[in-house]
């Protein structure tokens, strides 16, 4: 009889256990339900977020590609030169603002060297103004990208 109680109480115990993972799981679907005298939520985000939640290590290499804007230190030519310049900035950009991210790449015909991850536009023309204060990036402009977000 003893076992028959402790089984039970282990089952009532699990069941609660998923019950709570798959409430985690559903938040934001709890969130924008309807219930009659309290206000309405409605989330406008990637879908792929939503599978994200409660998830303790997501899939691939944690990294969340979204659109958003950067903010453009440098463009060049095709030349080796442009390429040692943008690369040359993007050094200057991480000397004086070590926590930003920055990224040269070259897209056709042209050397880029673009910094930040910003999920708005607020945050990139922060970025902006704090790297045009410096006095040394000249072209400076804020660009609408795909960014990474860590996960």
């Amino acid at each position: 009889m003893r076992n028959y109680l402790f089984y039970l109480c282990l089952l009532l115990l699990s069941g609660s256990s998923l019950s709570a993972t798959a409430q985690e799981r559903n938040i934001v679907r709890d969130l924008q339900r309807y219930e009659p005298g309290q206000g309405r939520v409605t989330i406008h985000q990637d879908p792929r977020l939503e599978a994200l939640v409660g998830r303790q290590n997501p899939a691939g290499d944690g990294v969340l590609k979204v659109s958003g804007y950067r903010v453009q230190v440098y463009a060049g030519n095709n030349s080796r030169e442009a390429r040692d310049q943008a690369q040359n900035t993007g050094n200057r950009v991480k000397n004086y603002f070590p926590e930003m991210k920055v990224y040269t790449s070259f897209i056709s015909p042209r050397w880029l060297c673009r910094v930040g991850d910003f999920r708005s536009i607020e945050e990139a023309n922060a970025a902006m103004r704090m790297l045009k204060s410096t006095g040394v990036f000249r072209e400076v402009s804020i660009v609408k990208e795909q960014i990474n977000i860590q996960l």
